[in-house]
């Protein structure tokens, strides 16, 4: 069954770089339908309005509706790291070309769109039934940037 949600991400006028750029760094993605301005609406005619694409099965689309809004930290996505290599391999990548690191994880690509690189391991480490190894495991990680597994 196909879901009823699509999220829609706004730009100005990145929309199908952006759409390209996460395609190429997610696997089992695609793009999809790239739709024009038409004449006499708010864009310029024969530009690029939206992008459809998929990642990893999860639909959305790239609207380049102008600067009037801009992304922030309380919509971020997560990606969920199978081991340290996939963390390092997703931090490298966005914030490749002006992205720039936060903390605990966190960062904005080029795009200005928030994410957080996360080891699977890491919410099992901070419920670990040994308070003591939970709590460094937390202390830890809140003094990181990018996550660092060991």
């Amino acid at each position: 069954m196909t879901s009823k949600i699509t999220t829609c991400l706004w730009f100005n006028g990145a929309g199908e770089a952006a759409a390209r750029f996460y395609v190429g760094l997610f696997p089992n993605s695609k793009l999809g339908k790239i739709t024009k301005f038409p004449e006499g609406t708010p864009g310029q005619p024969g530009t690029v309005m939206t992008v459809e694409f998929e990642l990893d099965g999860a639909r959305f689309v790239a609207l380049n509706g102008g600067p009037e809004f801009t992304f922030s930290e309380a919509v971020s996505f997560q990606i969920h790291c199978k081991d340290q290599a996939e963390v390092d391999r997703y931090w490298a990548a966005l914030i490749a070309g002006g992205g720039e690191e936060s903390v605990c994880g966190w960062c904005k690509d080029r795009f200005g769109l928030s994410w957080q690189v996360v080891p699977e391991v890491l919410p099992k480490l901070m419920a670990d039934p040994d308070r003591e190894r939970a709590n460094r495991a937390t202390a830890a990680m809140m003094g990181m940037k990018k996550l660092d597994i060991a």
